[in-house]
């Protein structure tokens, strides 16, 4: 922790063209109360990836809903003659519209989304994260062989070594394997 108070207190003299001690100050005064908690929070790794996160799951919704726009709605509205059922299945009463076409139409885009999301994301995703994960393993058993016997198999030995020894000492010259 000193450590990284005095490489943040130097990046902050070098930044600042500040004193030493004013440089410390200034880091300490970072490192305590909401600031400290603040700088914690912001350099955690879990909320680096949750922004990350963020960032490319508004990405991937352009992608997805433009997939769904674009491809599917059309392809719906090929079978189907219109690509939209907001308005078919409506009841006005009293100025009020009820639509269960739009209630329909939602819930088809919602799974359609979900298809689309599943179909080319998550699918391309994890046979990516397959065939890493199988040439990761190709790699370490080609390492594990080149390697050599491990550790626990070369303790094994040493030790046989010392029984197969304590048995050889233990019978000595003029005593035959029969007796011991």
């Amino acid at each position: 922790m000193r450590q990284a108070t005095q490489s943040t207190a130097a990046l902050a003299k070098g930044a600042l063209n500040v004193t030493e001690d004013t440089a410390r100050r200034i880091v300490s005064l970072t490192d305590r109360g909401p600031f400290g908690g603040f700088k914690k929070f912001i350099s955690r790794g879990s909320m680096i990836d949750m922004a990350v996160g963020v960032v490319m799951g508004s990405a991937v919704t352009g992608v997805v809903n433009a997939i769904v726009k674009y491809f599917i709605n059309p392809l719906i509205a090929m079978i189907g003659g219109k690509p939209d059922m907001s308005a078919m299945l409506s009841i006005t009463f009293n100025g009020a519209t009820i639509s269960f076409g739009a209630i329909l139409n939602e819930v088809i885009n919602f799974l359609l989304v979900g298809v689309a999301v599943y179909f080319c994301v998550i699918l391309p995703i994890n046979k990516l994260r397959d065939v890493t994960a199988a040439a990761l393993a190709r790699e370490q058993e080609d390492a594990d062989e080149q390697a050599g016997p491990s550790v626990e198999e070369r303790t094994l030995a040493v030790l046989e070594e010392i029984r197969d020894e304590l048995r050889r000492s233990d019978r000595g010259p003029d005593r035959s394997p029969e007796h011991s």
